[in-house]
């Protein structure tokens, strides 16, 4: 454990032992990400948008439609996580999701959370005065038949205020164990020496 910080006022001044120091203070605060995600999507709660439901719950129901029709844990968070962007992402959402993802998911998931708003769009773009088929573009993706089928099954029909919907508690076993190592970062190799 690091006693003090480091004391260089420019990157390039660093040393290797400022960063053993910073290394395991990022090492404490990475293990919290779950904790700090589940509270970011509390932020949710109570925002109705105008919804049937609050995009807590929307959030909650697309999870719980994933868990219980048998999908795995990776996908299951992703469903869980697709809608965590609303708050800071009023313009493009589904990429703060996406991003906030991307580290610790398959590429099949990352696009499917990426992509997930313009899908979703086929069911009311055109009340809104967009194309409704924007969607096609990506229609030969290798990720599009599972991004459509997310959308259909899971993100599209949670919006039912009487359909069940369990609660945080029964995802974040999931959720820890998603996050608990990155499958693919810049620093992914410097993580592992200070491990």
């Amino acid at each position: 454990m690091c006693s003090a910080r480091a004391t260089f006022t420019r990157m390039e001044d660093s040393t290797a032992t400022d960063w053993q120091c910073i290394g395991g203070e990022y090492q404490r605060f990475a293990r919290t990400l779950p904790d700090r995600l589940i509270a970011h999507l509390r932020l949710l709660e109570g925002d109705y948008g105008g919804f049937p439901v609050d995009r807590w719950t929307h959030c909650l129901q697309t999870a719980t439609r994933a868990l219980r029709d048998g999908r795995d844990e990776e996908y299951t968070v992703c469903a869980l996580l697709h809608d965590i962007g609303d708050t800071l992402g009023s313009y493009n959402h589904a990429d703060v999701g996406a991003a906030i993802l991307q580290p610790f998911v398959s590429e099949a998931n990352h696009w499917m959370v990426q992509h997930h708003a313009i899908f979703q769009g086929y069911h009311f773009f055109h009340h809104i005065g967009l194309d409704r088929n924007l969607r096609d573009r990506f229609r030969d993706h290798p990720h599009a038949a599972h991004t459509a089928e997310f959308v259909a099954l899971y993100d599209n029909p949670a919006f039912d205020a009487d359909a069940e919907t369990l609660p945080i508690s029964a995802f974040e076993p999931l959720l820890r164990r998603v996050f608990a190592q990155p499958k693919r970062s810049l620093y992914k190799a410097a993580l592992a020496q200070t491990e």
